[in-house]
């Protein structure tokens, strides 16, 4: 039994791999040529990749249920602010944000073959080694924000590979919330970890829930400041992470 087990296990992930370079190279120039010719152009782009996502999640057998839809403000453009578990955490926000929008995202992911090309084309890419190079990827995401275009930040700065719920949060979502007088939308994946762990090449099918919460409005007081915006918003995603664990395990 447990060696049928593992054969399943292995062509399971043949499977995966299949699918995820197939579709890829299949999408590749919708989502990469839209790229050259400006940011509002990228919007075809992200149809493509959301016509990935759609197309990965059916032949996976990975199936994401969004809760708090509607309170995505259609038109309106949000910094979104997600818990980062897994590499299906994309796939799933993706088909859960409506319109377009940017990630931010480490040069690391550059390196892997196709999907730096993708990165590259769709992300705001950062060196987190270089103060510089984080310097211009905030202002990059603040220009994007201008132009009615959504932001999607991991404020963990990478996925979670502690114990703990949540790595403590980095700042820069919270500059530019500030700087910019943008609303954050926070989002909860719940599940990715167990299907995909972080740094693993194991996968199985199953279901992933993405929680979309309340727009997190700034006071514009004196007294909001990175460190206490920051605090709030890690505060409303735990919140939203514990609440629904205990509802599930209950």
């Amino acid at each position: 039994m447990k060696l049928i087990r593992k054969i399943i296990s292995f062509l399971y992930k043949g499977w995966v791999l299949l699918v995820f370079t197939s579709f890829m190279l299949l999408f590749l120039p919708g989502i990469i040529i839209p790229a050259f010719f400006g940011q509002h152009a990228v919007s075809v782009t992200y149809f493509f990749m959301k016509a990935w996502s759609w197309v990965f999640s059916m032949l996976t057998f990975i199936r994401y249920d969004v809760v708090g839809r509607e309170n995505i403000v259609k038109g309106k453009s949000y910094i979104y602010v997600s818990n980062h578990t897994s590499f299906l955490d994309l796939p799933g926000i993706a088909m859960t944000i409506r319109g377009q929008f940017r990630p931010l995202a480490k040069k690391e992911l550059l390196k892997i073959p196709v999907f730096g090309w993708i990165t590259r084309a769709t992300c705001v890419v950062v060196d987190r080694s270089s103060n510089e190079s984080r310097k211009k990827s905030i202002d990059h995401l603040k220009d994007i924000l201008t132009m009615g275009i959504n932001i999607l930040i991991f404020p963990e700065g990478t996925q979670n590979r502690s114990k703990e719920i949540m790595q403590p949060f980095k700042d820069g979502a919270f500059r530019i919330a500030l700087d910019t007088q943008k609303s954050l939308l926070p989002m909860v994946v719940l599940g990715a970890g167990k299907l995909m762990p972080p740094g693993a090449v194991n996968m199985k099918p199953g279901r992933i829930k993405i929680i979309v919460g309340e727009e997190i409005k700034l006071t514009g007081g004196p007294e909001e400041t990175t460190a206490s915006l920051r605090q709030r918003t890690h505060d409303i995603l735990l919140k939203m992470i514990t609440e629904r664990t205990t509802t599930i395990s209950s």
